[in-house]
């Protein structure tokens, strides 16, 4: 039938072929200021690759295409393999040939650290999963690099930017991911409640090997070739490194029960294991399992940061694309009031995760003994990751909603994004146990915290509207009872909050952190976007965020 009942028209474009990093005009500036300038050449090329057309659409099949495990070969062998859409190995081979790996580690020049934050957040944009093998490869570099003999076989093949998704032993391999298991069905964070054993094989204690016997109920990536694992020995936790093959070149007994059916993060494989008698070597002291690697945890979470802070971006630009093209009631939908009072809130809290994110990431760089640093490593990073991952699962809701009925269909480009932040939240730690491990930290460095306050207090102190709000977090952060748990995600809320405002009047324009500390500091914000008082400059806010 060669008619039409109607025009199509008011209908926005799907954002594409934009560049995620010369439209970010934060996450320039904090490079910037933290020497990065070598690498500009680099992100400004990753972040136009990572916006084309055809990266998008690839993006899009790897989370279509959802990850197939394959027990059994033809032959009725076992495998334990899990197929991937060749999407997923796209978005992986470009991660690892940008680099973001193991850039802070291996690459020399300054402001490596600020440059691999950028790109890895800048990457979760566009495609979250495949994150999750290459943040716990870089998280498991400082943990490995206690162990010299066995990193030095690893390290060329952590530091290589080849992708290699080849299913064979490691040494035969151009690169290789290491993952991670610690969670079992009765445990969840719960990790001293582990059941799963080691059994020595061949010498004792550090280095030596073992036989392990148990099971893990979250074991994320299972195409890894090697994890770090937590069994118990005689003496404990300990921490293993199982490799998916035996030295002696034989698949190495993890058998995989089932892959994961999750609400999001759908392209990347998580499952559930058991070993029959899995080889393994020991890293780190006997009975101390859980403090190695926690060590790996403390810089997941760092990526977690990061991811929350790309999530709440790639929102954003979502909606400011779309608002900006959109016409309701005579405007353009970025022009109606309450619609921008809403885009510049949402605009403030990208702002401020950026700097956020930044700042965790020189307190890293530095890796020194210095007490604010410190500081800002141990306690400030579980409460960011707190904080922004909460954050993030109710702006996606707030992005979906500023797309109306579209927004809320699968092939909604916010759909995908509504389902990928409340995992930041869960994994690597959930909000209440993020919220306790800052209070231990702080029980345990009352000098890094006494630090993070000298730094933070006198700021406070010269802004009336903060003066309150410090008073109360020192008031809080000085309790050593019950109550200091009973409130200890009000005292991260509130740390977050302050250290967010100090980045924000640090590196931001006066418009916008006078508009963020205006707001969140205001008895009557927070409960959802869109509760700026009268006054804000809504015009400067936007053109910051979204200057196209």
């Amino acid at each position: 039938m060669d008619w039409s009942t109607h025009d199509v028209t008011n209908v926005v474009t799907e954002l594409q072929d934009y560049n995620l990093y010369t439209t970010d005009v934060a996450l320039q500036d904090a490079v910037r200021r933290a020497g990065g300038a070598a690498h500009e050449a680099e992100l400004t090329d990753y972040g136009a690759r990572l916006g084309a057309a055809e990266t998008i659409r690839m993006a899009e099949e790897a989370n279509h295409f959802k990850p197939e495990l394959h027990t059994f070969d033809r032959q009725g062998r076992r495998i334990d393999r899990v197929e991937f859409h060749p999407g997923w190995h796209g978005m992986m081979r470009m991660l690892r040939e940008q680099n973001l790996v193991s850039q802070p580690f291996s690459d020399a020049r300054p402001g490596a650290w600020a440059a691999y934050a950028a790109g890895f957040s800048m990457h979760g944009q566009i495609e979250a999963g495949s994150q999750c093998p290459n943040s716990m490869t870089f998280a498991c570099i400082p943990v490995l690099q206690r162990e010299p003999e066995l990193f030095a076989a690893l390290k060329p093949k952590l530091y290589s930017r080849t992708y290699d998704a080849r299913d064979i032993p490691l040494e035969q391999k151009d690169s290789i991911l290491v993952g991670m298991g610690m969670t079992e069905k009765q445990g969840g964070s719960d990790v001293r409640a582990n059941t799963t054993r080691a059994e020595p094989m061949r010498g004792e204690g550090r280095g030596g090997e073992y036989l392990i016997t148990g099971h893990k109920w979250f074991f994320s990536a299972p195409m890894c070739d090697a994890h770090l694992v937590v069994a118990r020995t005689e003496s404990g936790p300990a921490c293993f490194y199982v490799p998916r093959y035996r030295p002696d070149g034989t698949k190495n007994a993890i058998h995989i029960q089932r892959l994961k059916d999750k609400v999001g993060n759908r392209s990347n494989a998580s499952s559930e294991v058991e070993f029959q008698g899995a080889w393994g070597r020991m890293i780190g002291e006997e009975g101390r399992g859980i403090p190695t690697i926690i060590e790996m945890a403390t810089f997941t979470r760092l990526n977690c940061v990061m991811g929350s802070a790309g999530l709440i971006r790639q929102c954003l630009v979502q909606v400011m694309h779309h608002a900006s093209k959109r016409h309701v009631f005579g405007k353009r939908l970025v022009e109606q009031p309450l619609m921008r009072n809403v885009l510049a809130d949402m605009a403030l809290e990208s702002e401020a995760a950026t700097q956020l994110m930044m700042r965790l990431t020189e307190a890293f760089a530095l890796a020194n003994e210095d007490p604010l640093q410190r500081a800002y490593q141990r306690i400030v990073t579980p409460a960011a990751k707190f904080w922004l991952a909460k954050r993030s699962v109710e702006l996606s809701g707030e992005a979906m909603e500023v797309f109306g009925g579209n927004g809320y269909m699968e092939e909604s480009p916010v759909g995908r994004l509504y389902r990928e932040t409340p995992v930041i939240s869960i994994w690597e730690g959930s909000g209440n146990v993020m919220a306790l491990d800052m209070m231990r930290a702080i029980s345990r460095e009352p000098q890094a915290m006494q630090a993070l306050l000298d730094d933070l207090t006198p700021f406070c102190q010269s802004d009336a509207r903060l003066r309150e709000p410090v008073a109360t977090l020192v008031a809080g952060l000085s309790m050593q009872d019950e109550a200091s748990e009973w409130l200890a995600r009000r005292h991260a809320q509130l740390l977050i909050l302050l250290v967010q405002a100090r980045l924000l009047r640090e590196h931001a324009p006066a418009e916008v952190a006078d508009a963020f500390a205006a707001s969140r500091f205001d008895g009557q914000w927070g409960r959802v976007f869109g509760l700026l008082q009268d006054g804000i400059a809504h015009a400067a806010i936007l053109e910051r965020a979204w200057p196209v």
